[in-house]
């Protein structure tokens, strides 16, 4: 298995051209005080512009947004805690329109007072509550608290939970319905083989309706290969996991190094670094959760002069999708990216982030809202956290998006119909689908108290925009996937 996956790889030349234009901006500095501009994460919020958190050593968390013209004075979201941070990993954030969600974990670590907590604000950042105790994990010890959100803006913690002597690590997840004053208690989302990767962050991701999914490297006797736990109800259990990592990586160590990815309909796509090879690499794969299966390949392979590839990220807008990762080469260090416009075709080739290089360059973070891709990126030289935007040409079909208002559309994923409320708009004048590829299709509602029913008879799986224009000329548009 090992050889067929290697097999597999890319082989590219550095700085390969990537197949579409990004134009990028002035890289922007979002803050400066050396020790203070840890491990950075960026979200989005309801118009397209940017979040910033990041961290202060083992100290406290910062919060940042896009003021129009730069980014303001940060705020704590962290409150009096002191917070876990390092460059490798730290305070994580997840936003749903104005609502932004920060996860944070006490330190010291493995220490019975020492939990994960969950601070929210719903007014884009600019306040925050006190941090709420995610207080059910009894005896057990917590690390590596993390956030996504589901359909409706509740707030979906995980985090590592060990037992009393700090071992036997599993990911658990917690659930909101109060958008985040309270929790439930945690369930098991990382499977009862084994144990996960004990200093190895994670990712949790919602992927509409009531699926989520929880990805991790497992530790199956030092074998650490990253793995999905599935749910389908909404997180209140998980009990099904399957591995999304088939480089069968050995190793006695810890890698401190975790996977990152995103999911539409039945495929879940991963970023990661595995050194299979005998050089850290990031790797891309896609799985199928209906039929069990993945496959993936190396983004670059190796090249002359590659020492290291580590701490992918990764986000999509729509089937648009750009990963970033830190590249360490007989030249210098860099963070690198590498964009493309159907994710279902994978990545191919990579290019240097315009000011991300240099001794000092750490971590970096990726999010994209329709034709933007939002960078940030650690510099350690500079004391520095650095941000960049690029747009790209949104192909016409998704381009129609553009200036249009959000919608809910319900159940998302959807099979057989979906549903919208008709309690903010006049009369339907027109609505399709349309995706990524320029194909469009005309939808005829039917109505019944108030709600707009669209059947999805005959559309085929995958996913869409659904654009919705009505007779008083405002138009709204939802994503949807059709699975």
């Amino acid at each position: 298995m090992k050889q067929l996956f290697t097999s597999l790889l890319i082989l590219i030349s550095s700085f390969q051209a990537i197949s579409q234009t990004i134009t990028w901006g002035t890289p922007v500095t979002v803050y400066s005080v050396a020790g203070s501009n840890l491990h950075p994460r960026v979200a989005i919020n309801r118009t397209g512009d940017p979040y910033i958190l990041w961290g202060e050593t083992d100290t406290r968390a910062y919060f940042s947004k896009w003021n129009g013209t730069g980014f303001t004075v940060p705020v704590i979201p962290s409150g009096a805690l002191t917070v876990f941070a390092q460059s490798w990993a730290g305070p994580a954030m997840a936003a749903f329109g104005d609502t932004v969600y920060v996860s944070m974990q006490v330190t010291p670590e493995c220490v019975s007072t020492a939990y994960p907590y969950l601070a929210h604000s719903y007014n884009g950042g600019t306040t925050f509550s006190m941090p709420v105790k995610m207080d059910n994990i009894d005896t057990n010890n917590s690390r590596f608290p993390i956030v996504t959100t589901t359909a409706n803006g509740n707030p979906l913690v995980a985090f590592m939970k060990f037992n009393a002597s700090c071992n036997n690590a599993h990911y658990v997840v917690a659930r909101s319905s109060d958008y985040g004053a309270t929790f439930s208690t945690d369930v098991l989302a990382s499977g009862t083989t084994g144990t996960v990767c004990n200093c190895c962050p994670a990712t949790i991701l919602s992927s509409g309706g009531s699926t989520a999914i929880m990805l991790y490297r497992n530790d199956l006797s030092n074998i650490r290969d990253m793995y999905a736990g599935i749910s389908t109800d909404g997180g209140m259990t998980f009990p099904n996991t399957m591995p999304v990592d088939t480089t069968n990586w050995f190793i006695s160590s810890c890698p401190a190094s975790g996977p990152g990815g995103f999911a539409i309909g039945d495929t879940i796509y991963t970023v990661f670094m595995s050194s299979e090879s005998g050089t850290s690499l990031v790797y891309f794969s896609r799985s199928s959760v209906s039929a069990v299966s993945t496959s993936g390949n190396g983004i670059t392979g190796m090249f002359g002069g590659l020492l290291s590839q580590n701490y992918p990220r990764i986000a999509n807008a729509g089937n648009a999708a750009t990963v970033v990762w830190l590249q360490n080469t007989s030249t210098g260090k860099s963070i690198v990216y590498s964009y493309t416009n159907n994710i279902s075709s994978g990545f191919s080739g990579y290019t240097t982030v315009a000011g991300a290089t240099g001794s000092g360059i750490m971590n970096a973070d990726v999010a994209m809202s329709p034709g933007a891709i939002h960078i940030v990126w650690e510099d350690d030289n500079t004391g520095k956290i650095m941000y960049v935007k690029g747009t790209y040409t949104l192909p016409t079909s998704v381009n129609a998006v553009a200036g249009k208002e959000v919608i809910e559309v319900y159940p998302n994923p959807a099979t057989n119909e979906f549903t919208v409320s008709l309690s903010r708009m006049n009369n339907i004048n027109n609505c399709y689908l349309t995706d990524n590829s320029g194909r469009t299709i005309e939808l005829k509602p039917t109505i019944k108290n108030g709600k707009a029913i669209f059947s999805l008879i005959g559309i085929a799986k995958g996913g869409y925009y659904f654009i919705l224009n009505d007779d008083a000329g405002k138009s709204y548009y939802s994503k949807l996937v059709v699975q």
